[in-house]
C-alpha cells in the first residue's frame, strides 16, 4: 500500500479457495469477474470519475460504466438506518465501505462484532459532518485487514490473517 499514491485500504471482496473473485470485481474499467446472484452478495461498491456509491444489486448498472466495482456484502446501512434481521451471534472481525451525502466515502475496519451490532454501531452519527447513508460489509473474519497514511507519511496497519485476493482504497483526488 505505501508504493502507491493511496491514503487508505481494506480487503475487498469475496474469493474462492483457488483466489477466484466471487461477485463482480471491476478494475481500470475491465470486468474481471461478473455480477453473481446470491443471498450475501447483496450490494456494489462502484466508483467512476464523477461519483462513488453503493447501490443495492438489483439497482446497479453496467451501463454506469464504472472504473472500479466490487459486489459483497450483506448491506449493514441503508437510507441511513441500521439494516434489520443480520445475523446477531457471532462476532467477527469486519470491514466496510461507506457513503454519506454528497460526495463523502469511508472505509473502516471493527473487531470482535456481530453484523447486526456493526449494523448498529454504523446507522450511528460517528462524526457531526457524516452520517452513513448506506454501507456494505466487505469479506471480513480472517480476511479483514485495514491501512490507512497518517498525516505525517508514516502508515498505520491492522494485517489480514490470510492472503486476500483484492482490495477497495481510497485515492486523493
Amino acid at each position: 500500500m505505501g508504493r502507491g499514491n493511496f491514503l487508505a485500504a481494506v480487503n475487498g471482496g469475496y474469493f474462492d479457495p483457488d483466489y477466484k473473485p466471487i461477485g463482480l470485481l471491476v478494475v481500470d474499467g475491465a470486468v474481471i469477474a461478473p455480477l453473481q446472484k446470491a443471498r450475501l452478495l447483496s450490494g456494489v461498491l462502484s466508483a467512476s470519475a464523477k461519483k462513488v456509491q453503493i447501490s443495492r444489486v438489483a439497482e446497479f448498472s453496467m451501463a454506469q460504466k464504472p472504473d472500479a466495482a466490487v459486489e459483497c456484502g450483506p448491506m449493514v446501512v441503508d437510507l441511513g438506518k441500521a439494516v434489520r434481521g443480520l445475523e446477531s451471534t457471532r462476532a467477527a472481525r469486519r470491514t466496510f465501505t461507506a457513503v454519506g451525502a454528497g460526495d463523502k466515502a469511508a472505509l473502516g475496519f471493527c473487531s470482535d462484532v456481530t453484523l447486526a451490532d456493526f449494523s448498529n454501531i454504523l446507522a450511528t452519527v460517528l462524526t457531526p459532518d457524516f452520517k452513513i447513508q448506506r454501507a456494505l460489509n466487505l469479506d471480513g473474519g480472517s480476511s479483514s485487514a485495514f491501512w490507512f497514511k497518517r498525516a505525517n507519511g508514516s502508515a498505520f496497519s491492522i494485517a489480514e490473517q490470510k492472503p486476500v485476493r483484492d482490495f477497495v482504497a481510497i485515492v486523493p483526488k
